[in-house]
């Protein structure tokens, strides 16, 4: 069933899933132009826009160029600047940095026109801010999600005077995400609420399989080499509640216009959260190259799109990893017997780890907690002497359904992290496992991800 979006929500794109030396590109917040020549002088120009903001919020465009050998910001810098949105010219004007940063307040509005309030210095017009009066320009501006282009020339540089001819068109590409909500029927013709997340582009059609347990959607995307060599990720998430049993999978595969996907382009977020879970599809540039040159394999022209798909799995890899949300502890996991049925045991076994090292932590005090439907039906203390232990549990027949594993206060530290089950008889004898991760905006360089991913 394709349905149209119900409802559109707006935030800017800058959820970095994966460690990464630069921020740069679509999706992240902030792209780079990196060594611009500009009469001998190399630059770099970086394009800004804030951690996130809603539908019609003033937000801000923050425009920076700086010496790469100095490292220090360029002086007297008047950039030409177009902004498109969907093949169309938001504007194009002229603007002055006497220090190299030029920020400037975006009020969007439902009016076509666009309004630019500032001062104007009198040899090219350029726009720009005092003191009193800031730079500020208002109309239908970041009023909806997916690409835009900057197109930046620099016509100035060190004097003000300094005008310079043909210095080149540069571009700077950067995504506002676009959450939007499709209505789709389950496999007992009930509805279910699905949110879409694009950080790149509006999705085009949603649909829910309750035969096949998969989801597909579609986004348009060039394949061209110029425009891919632009884009260090495309990142999608599908959400949905986590009650919705029938979709909720110890695994999953994707496919892009029918090839399959690396493991480690799906990541399940169960933390974000609270009654959601989180599929993220994260193709890095690699990826996108991979897929390009199997499209091309084909003898087909290449496509004007992407179509996602998204598949439950039944397997499990052992042992599945998390992270407390502070990344100081790691705990691995795994059970036996595999298929967790009431009036058995289960033994569930696990490591505590360093989160840094992913070596085994000894004499680590940790409890064990099982909840059902909010309700704590077993705890217990223990402390892993090798930084291995198990402990056991008997289900009865009234405690099947989703299920939570949580370990709690960590060596003592008050720390803790979440795996989840869903016991049977609800999915046949099969139990799947729902791994419960942590998502922070922004990963250091140096620090692991601080979501928990899920092995396949």
């Amino acid at each position: 069933m394709l349905l149209t979006p119900k409802i559109g929500i707006l935030s800017l794109a800058i959820f970095l899933i994966f460690p990464v030396h630069h921020v740069y590109g679509h999706g992240l917040g902030i792209d780079t132009i990196s060594s611009v020549d500009i009469q001998g002088k190399e630059i770099s120009i970086s394009v800004e826009l804030p951690l996130s903001f809603d539908n019609l919020e003033e937000k801000q465009i923050t425009i920076t160029a700086t010496e790469d050998e100095t490292k220090e910001n360029a002086k007297n810098v008047t950039f030409l600047i177009g902004l498109f949105h969907e093949n169309e010219m938001m504007f194009r004007h002229y603007f002055f940095a006497q220090n190299g940063v030029l920020p400037i307040t975006v009020i969007p509005t439902q009016d076509d026109k666009i309004t630019i309030n500032g001062e104007q210095d009198p040899l090219l017009g350029a726009w720009y801010r005092t003191d009193s009066k800031p730079l500020e320009i208002s109309g239908p501006i970041f009023t909806s999600g997916g690409l835009y282009n900057f197109e930046i020339e620099v016509r100035t540089l060190d004097e003000p005077t300094n005008i310079i001819e043909d210095s080149g068109i540069y571009y700077a590409y950067l995504s506002v995400a676009e959450t939007s909500t499709f209505i789709e029927t389950d496999s007992l013709d009930q509805d279910v609420s699905f949110r879409l997340k694009s950080y790149f582009d509006k999705i085009s059609s949603f649909e829910y399989d309750p035969e096949k347990k998969q989801v597909t959607f579609e986004m348009p995307f060039d394949w061209s080499e110029k425009q891919m060599s632009h884009i260090p990720v495309v990142h999608e998430e599908v959400h949905f509640p986590k009650d919705f049993s029938e979709f909720l999978s110890g695994g999953y595969t994707g496919q892009v216009n029918g090839i399959d996907l690396f493991k480690s382009s799906i990541q399940v977020d169960d933390y974000t959260e609270i009654d959601e879970r989180i599929v993220h599809f994260v193709l890095l540039q690699d990826h996108l190259r991979f897929l390009k040159n199997q499209m091309k394999q084909s003898g087909e022209p290449l496509p004007d799109s992407m179509i996602f798909t998204l598949s439950t799995s039944e397997k499990i890899d052992f042992p599945l990893s998390a992270y407390t949300r502070s990344e100081d502890f790691q705990i691995n996991l795994s059970w036996d017997p595999v298929t967790i049925e009431p009036d058995q045991n289960t033994k569930f076994v696990f490591t505590i780890r360093d989160g840094a090292t992913g070596e085994p932590l000894r004499n680590s005090d940790y409890t064990f907690v099982i909840l059902q439907n909010g309700n704590e039906i077993h705890r217990v203390d223990g402390v892993a002497q090798v930084g291995g232990e198990s402990e056991d549990y008997y289900f009865t027949e009234d405690q099947t359904g989703p299920t939570i594993i949580r370990f709690e206060n960590i060596r003592n530290t008050g720390q803790e992290t979440e795996f989840g089950i869903v016991v049977a008889p609800e999915f046949g004898t099969f139990a799947t496992l729902i791994l419960v991760t942590s998502l922070i905006s922004v990963i250091l360089v140096s620090r692991k991800p601080s979501f928990n991913i899920m092995k396949f």
